[in-house]
């Protein structure tokens, strides 16, 4: 990395904050499964579901355009199940290792962050209640799939959750951990992204992506001294 500072930080949350990627491939598994008869392979894993919106996701398994309210039913099922699953591993259902250090850190010296995530809302209630979000995150600047825009890999969340906390996007650095939420903050012309080795991408495949400035396994890892403090 060099050491140019960076105004604000903005993070995926689903395997950058969350470490989640078994949930969410075990609940893709089984709606593959019910939906055209074939569980998701590893490589449909990693091009076409990690860091992909719902929409995408299924519009893929169906091979056809999908309505927002036949999004809204699918997305419904398979999210109940991801939710189950979560619940039902309480040993893993916390946040990354070093979140919330960093968290109280950002807050403290006034540091802009959000989250921008290819959840949805009631995934993003969930995530709120049970990891007490609310503690460093402002609800309302939390940018989700809410249907207004097109998923990763395109650049428009992170150009929205630049947005919403009032930074242009190269002011800021993107936490990630896949190859598609990657090449959307890359799009978005973001000024620094950091990649979460947290195993829904090989680590080596990491390291190669040029636009990528350092792969970390926690947060621990992330230097502070790129970010400027405003207390």
């Amino acid at each position: 990395m060099d050491m140019t500072r960076y105004d604000g930080i903005i993070f995926d949350f689903n395997g950058t904050l969350f470490f989640d990627s078994d949930k969410q491939e075990e609940a893709w598994r089984v709606i593959s499964l019910r939906t055209r008869g074939r569980e998701f392979t590893k490589q449909e894993m990693l091009e076409r579901m990690h860091g992909c919106s719902g929409k995408s996701i299924f519009e893929y398994l169906l091979g056809r355009s999908i309505s927002h309210e036949e999004e809204v039913k699918l997305m419904a099922e398979k999210e109940e199940i991801y939710r189950e699953l979560c619940l039902k591993d309480q040993e893993h259902f916390h946040l990354a290792p070093g979140a919330e250090s960093l968290m109280d850190w950002l807050c403290a010296h006034g540091v802009p962050h959000t989250i921008a995530t290819a959840s949805e809302i009631v995934n993003v209630r969930f995530f709120r209640e049970h990891f007490g979000l609310d503690r460093w995150f402002d609800p309302a600047a939390i940018v989700y799939d809410d249907g207004t825009h097109p998923g990763k890999p395109h650049p428009d969340i992170y150009l929205k959750a630049a947005a919403k906390i009032g930074l242009s996007p190269e002011r800021c650095i993107v936490v990630e951990d896949a190859r598609s939420g990657i090449e959307s903050a890359r799009r978005a012309g973001t000024g620094c992204i950091v990649a979460m080795d947290s195993g829904a991408v090989d680590s080596e495949t990491l390291h190669s992506l040029p636009c990528v400035s350092a792969v970390i396994k926690n947060f621990d890892q992330l230097d502070r001294s790129l970010l400027s403090v405003r207390k």
